[in-house]
């Protein structure tokens, strides 16, 4: 099968905003075996989308469109439908009383004419009905594909994805398996993991393949694969991953979405009956934001110090000003007074700190832009870790929050 989303919005061209419906609509037709093989992006424009429409003709078995359903003027998708199939809008009743309804509830937005007519939808068009808003999505099959438009709003297009459009393409259409499987790996590059992977990758079989996911500390090891037998596909997956942990060892520390390195650690932590805080500068709260997204982190996370400024590491973290004039705020040597300081203050087992220059200028430090320290106190133990992340300042940032979960994860494991 051969699947094309379409997305509309001239807000899109402009990056007011991102296009994260493409992404979710591919990760839940890849669930159940459809691949999506195009993604476009086009302006609220009739030609542009009755193009879009021609142009994919045939060529693909399904095409998703969002976007341009709203009650508006720039919302022309379902006049661009009727163009295109040479059809009408028709009052749909069903879809009319649903949004009556809805307006019941907000007694200062009364509904308008521009509202109701949200229920007009092409004549040939098959009902998509959208649960938490007025834009309802639609079908039509046109020759050999079929075409649905679901509105942008995020939450609204999830829903109807999920709840409708997924059980119809199960429904309609023979999908083959696919099985795909994501590795997280933590401590060495992609060309290190690639060089160690040489005769993994000759041996794979002719319908697997591996693919590597680099970004900013950490590789991502995407293992897919495509089949009729679903049991037969696990059971070669399975052993494949088996090969890759004996040849990667702890590099590897889980699963993409069920085990990310921050729930991992979660996990050791609660495992050990252990407390952590932190202690960030340059990170400004990011690795503390990254522990604290994970549901029941409060039985292990206790707080944070954003010690931004040179005085807060003084006046909070109780960091020596003997120490930051002799060495700068960007040295080791404060980095481990940061994290005894946060760990007194929360009272904690282990602790995380990070200081250093992220650009692009040097601030109150002399240290060259992208140096950075990590300082780590357990139980037992305070350690200290340079580095030099080079000199641009978001993968600085982001380069020092997964190295510093990766160093602390490490620390568990051999706690």
């Amino acid at each position: 099968m051969k699947v094309k989303i379409i997305t509309i919005g001239d807000e899109i061209l402009i990056g007011q905003i991102i296009d994260t419906n493409s992404a979710f609509i591919s990760k839940e037709l890849i669930n159940i075996g459809v691949e999506v093989t195009e993604i476009l992006t086009i302006g609220d424009s009739k030609i542009d989308i009755t193009n879009s429409l021609k142009n994919s003709q045939n060529k693909f078995d399904i095409v998703i469109l969002t976007g341009g359903l709203g009650p508006t003027n720039d919302d022309i998708t379902k006049d661009s439908f009727c163009d295109y199939f040479k059809d009408k809008l028709v009052l749909n009743k069903e879809v009319l009383n649903h949004i009556e309804n809805l307006f019941k509830n907000f007694k200062d937005n009364p509904i308008t004419d521009l509202n109701r007519a949200q229920a007009y939808l092409p004549s040939r068009a098959k009902l998509i009905p959208n649960d938490f808003g007025t834009a309802a999505g639609m079908m039509v099959q046109n020759l050999n594909t079929l075409y649905v438009s679901l509105p942008g709003v995020p939450f609204e297009m999830k829903s109807m994805i999920s709840s409708y459009l997924i059980p119809e393409i199960k429904k309609e259409f023979k999908c083959p398996v696919i099985l795909n499987k994501t590795l997280l790996t933590y401590g060495l590059g992609e060309s290190t993991i690639a060089n160690k992977l040489i005769e993994f990758e000759s041996s794979l079989p002719s319908n697997f393949k591996l693919a590597y996911l680099p970004n900013l500390g950490r590789v991502r090891l995407r293992l897919s694969s495509k089949g009729d037998d679903k049991k037969s596909l696990e059971k070669i997956m399975d052993d494949l991953i088996v090969e890759l942990y004996r040849v990667l060892g702890k590099t590897i520390i889980g699963f993409e979405f069920s085990n990310s390195i921050e729930k991992e650690i979660g996990k050791k932590l609660i495992q050990f009956n252990k407390t952590i805080s932190t202690a960030e500068s340059l990170t400004g709260g990011l690795i503390s934001s990254r522990l604290t997204s994970i549901p029941g982190s409060s039985n292990y996370f206790k707080g944070s110090v954003v010690a931004y400024d040179t005085l807060i590491k003084e006046n909070v973290l109780k960091v020596n000003n003997d120490t930051i004039s002799k060495h700068s705020v960007v040295s080791s040597e404060v980095a481990k007074e940061m994290v005894l300081g946060v760990k007194k203050i929360f009272n904690t087992d282990y602790a995380i700190a990070t200081t250093g220059n992220a650009g692009p200028s040097k601030g109150d430090s002399k240290q060259p832009i992208g140096k950075v320290f990590i300082a780590i106190s357990t139980p037992t133990d305070l350690k200290c870790f340079e580095f030099n992340f080079g000199e641009h300042r978001e993968k600085n940032i982001n380069k020092s929050v997964n190295k510093s979960l990766e160093l602390f994860f490490s620390e568990l494991l051999t706690s």
